[in-house]
Order: C-alpha cells, then sequence, then structure tokens
C-alpha cells in the first residue's frame, strides 16, 4: 500500500536514516512492494500467458492461497488476540451477525446479482482504503508539513486506484468482473476516464516535483509507484481476467499478510515478558512457527473455497474433491441463506478492516522490532 533536506534544485531528495518503514527496508521491500511490483512487471513481460481466464492451479494459488487466505489472517489481529477482543468484545461479537443478517435481507430483497454487486463495491472500498491505509503509516513521521502536501499525497494514492476503476467502469466492452459477471455497473462514457486520467496525470506530476524538491519518503514513493503500477496495468493494460487476479490480488494480499505478522511478530515482543498469555501470542509469530501460521491461513482458505464450490459454483470440481460430495444448493429460499453465511468471514474482514488499524493502533505496528525466535 520517505527524507532530507533540498532547498529548490531539481536534484533528488536524499533519504533521512528514519524513513518510516513499518518493519525494516528488506522486510517492506521483499512483502509490500515487491508483490505489487514483480506481479506487474511478469504481466507486461509474458503478457500473452496472463491472456484469458485463470486456470485452476493458478486459481488455487492466487484465490485460496493469497486472497481467502489473506481475510483469515485478520483472526490474528482480532479473535485470536485476546488483549484486542476483549477492548472491542461487542464489536466482534455484532458484526458477523450483523452482516450475515444485513446480507439475507439483501440477497432476499434484490436476488444473487444485488448481493454481489453490493459485496463487489464494499470489496473495492476495501482495496482502495487498504492503499491509503498504507500511505498513512508511512507518512505518521510527516507531523507538520503543508496542508497542500498532505492532501496533494492523498489526492494521489487515491487516483491511483479510483482511474483505472473509473475505466473499467466506463467501457463495458471489458470482459472483467469482479466477483461475478455484471457485478459492476457500467455505462458507454469513455471520456469520463480520459478526463479523470488527465487530472491524475497533472497531480502524479505536481507530485513528483514535490518529492524531488523533498523532503524525500522513499517507502510512500515505492508504495505510490507499487499501486500506481499494480492497478493501471491490471485494469486499463492487460484487461484480461487472469492478468487482473494476478495484479490485484498479490498486490493486495501478499501485503497484508505481511502487516498481520510484521504486528504480531511486534506484540509478541513487547509481551514476551508478560505472562503465559504472552507467550501463548507469540507462538505464532515466531519465524519457527511460520509455517504453522501460513498452513492455518491456507487450510482455512481452501476449507472456505471448498464449500462455495461444493454448495454453490461448482467450476473448480478437481480442487475441491471431496466437496463434490455436498449437495448443491438450487435456486430458493436455502441459498439466500447460505451464500450471504459463506460470505461472513468476508463482510467481518471489511468491516473490521476499517477499525483495526486506526492510527493509535498503528502505532505498534510501525516500529522495528528485535529479531526473535
Amino acid at each position: 500500500m520517505r527524507r532530507g533536506a533540498a532547498a529548490g534544485g531539481g536534484g533528488a531528495a536524499p533519504v533521512a536514516p528514519g524513513a518510516p518503514w513499518i518493519r525494516s527496508p528488506a522486510f517492506d521491500l521483499a512483502f509490500i512492494f515487491a508483490p505489487a511490483l514483480l506481479a506487474t512487471l511478469a504481466v507486461l513481460v509474458f503478457r500473452p500467458f496472463f491472456a484469458g481466464e485463470t486456470s485452476l492451479v493458478p486459481w488455487l494459488v492466487l484465490v485460496v492461497g493469497i486472497d481467502v487466505a489473506h481475510v483469515y489472517s485478520t483472526l490474528f489481529r482480532t479473535y485470536l488476540d485476546g488483549a484486542e477482543l476483549r477492548h472491542r468484545r461487542e464489536l466482534y461479537r455484532l458484526t458477523p451477525i450483523l452482516s450475515w443478517l444485513a446480507a439475507v435481507l439483501l440477497y432476499a430483497a434484490g436476488g444473487a446479482l444485488l448481493f454481489w454487486r453490493c459485496l463487489a463495491y464494499l470489496a473495492v472500498f476495501h482495496f482502495i482504503r487498504q492503499q491509503y491505509g498504507f500511505m498513512m503509516l508511512y507518512k505518521r513521521r510527516d507531523r507538520g508539513e503543508a496542508r497542500w502536501r498532505r492532501r496533494l499525497d492523498q489526492a494521489v494514492i487515491y487516483l491511483a486506484t479510483l482511474c483505472p476503476l473509473l475505466w473499467w467502469h466506463t467501457h463495458p466492452s471489458t470482459s472483467l468482473h469482479w466477483f461475478v459477471d455484471d457485478d459492476f455497473l457500467l455505462v458507454d462514457a469513455p471520456w469520463l476516464a480520459s478526463l479523470a486520467f488527465g487530472v491524475y496525470g497533472v497531480l502524479l506530476a505536481a507530485y513528483a516535483l514535490k518529492e524531488l524538491r523533498g523532503p524525500a519518503n522513499l517507502p510512500k514513493n515505492l508504495l505510490v509507484l507499487a499501486t500506481a503500477a499494480s492497478w493501471f496495468v491490471g485494469i486499463v493494460v492487460a484487461r484480461g481476467d487472469f492478468a487482473f487476479t494476478v495484479t490485484n490480488i498479490v498486490a493486495h494480499g501478499v501485503p497484508y499478510i505481511a502487516l498481520i505478522w510484521a504486528q504480531g511478530r511486534h506484540a509478541a515482543e513487547r509481551r514476551a515478558r508478560t505472562g503465559i498469555a504472552g507467550r501463548a501470542g507469540a507462538f505464532w509469530f515466531r519465524r519457527a512457527a511460520l509455517p504453522a501460521f501460513i498452513g492455518l491461513l491456507l487450510a482455512l482458505g481452501y476449507v472456505e473455497e471448498g464449500l462455495w464450490d461444493g454448495l454453490i459454483w461448482r467450476d473448480h470440481a478437481a480442487g475441491f474433491p471431496l466437496f463434490q460430495l455436498l449437495p448443491k444448493l438450487a435456486a430458493g429460499a436455502l441459498p439466500a441463506l447460505v451464500v450471504p453465511l459463506l460470505a461472513v468471514p468476508q463482510m467481518t474482514h471489511y468491516i473490521l478492516d476499517g477499525f483495526i488499524w486506526k492510527a493509535r493502533r498503528a502505532r505498534t505496528v510501525a516500529q522495528p522490532a528485535r529479531a526473535a525466535g
């Protein structure tokens, strides 16, 4: 999802030693920025390979192994964090229940397409806000900066996602979809996207000039580059399901899981000497436990997608053979209850994510932590 002093002049501003990395330069480069940049580069270089639909094995890796897994990584920041759970007990109790009830009402009132359309726009909002949230983490030391500088940063990170999305919405001929066919409302007005990209280009130029004049913030600039590249290439340039899935999911899911792990490791280090609860919480975030951490996410993701495939979709049977023993739900009242129920982890993730990374809490993430375990 960045410093030095430079008065006037046209050279690049030096980056101060205190650049606000989330954990460390190596960690952030490997798990926050590289996923988006490498996925985008792969799509550009091997574009014919990424043309067309996503086949089974890449789908399992991307959707089950990253996208659904990143949804369940939120558990380590919420329901599996005893202190956080006690802090917001009612929020964590009510969010899944109310999400399911609201989704059932939505499905019953407008059918499957309305449900998926609303879920798609909720997902888009979540994806956009994640990039903004990362920017604010990387700007946390920019105290006292001029308001116009702050507003320009915010405008650029938002437009990096909104302009490609506007292009999508104003080109009905695109074959892209977020969850299901026709889940976005499309209009034939490409001039709107052209106008938006014109404004975006002007603001990008102003942003680049501002950063060149300093003070430069390297991780923030890498975030802007990674966001702009992955969204533009995945939607506007490549335009195919496989290419969009790669750039969209890798750029979003891997950094999110990395952020969860970085926060958990930092919190575990702080709690290491506080008793049994601290030691138990520390287990998941030791390097030796990383396979268990990832393995749990993969197992939960596989079971959820298996239920979706067995009960609803039946389009990846080879990937979920045991789940084909489940009865496929026919149209009627039962899908209106079960489909929202299967979407509860996703909806809960989207909603809780708006609470757990507030500035007060983010400070526990954004401090380099000592190596441990």
